[in-house]
């Protein structure tokens, strides 16, 4: 079980800095949080995701890292339900 946080552009940073302590950790963004840089902790091997329709939205596709993993609401609601949720979104 890792540590979810859910992350949104309002509070995400602060979910990002925190998220970088946590050995644990797995990001997801959501709404404008697709805009958050997540670069250093993929780097770190932190497995980040991204809400494709979120992304879609605001047309990001193309600009996303391939770093993160666009998934849909159904993985979404797996992930929440598989793992431990700290939500800044």
């Amino acid at each position: 079980m890792s540590n979810l946080y859910l992350d949104d552009k309002l509070y995400g940073e602060n979910g990002l800095k925190i998220a970088q302590s946590d050995p644990d950790a797995a990001i997801v963004l959501v709404q404008d949080g697709v805009y958050l840089d997540t670069g250093t902790l993929a780097a770190r091997g932190v497995t980040v995701y991204a809400v494709a329709p979120d992304v879609e939205k605001r047309g990001l596709t193309s600009k996303l890292s391939g770093a993160v993993e666009l998934i849909g609401y159904d993985r979404l609601v797996d992930l929440i339900v598989a793992n431990k949720v700290i939500n800044f979104a």
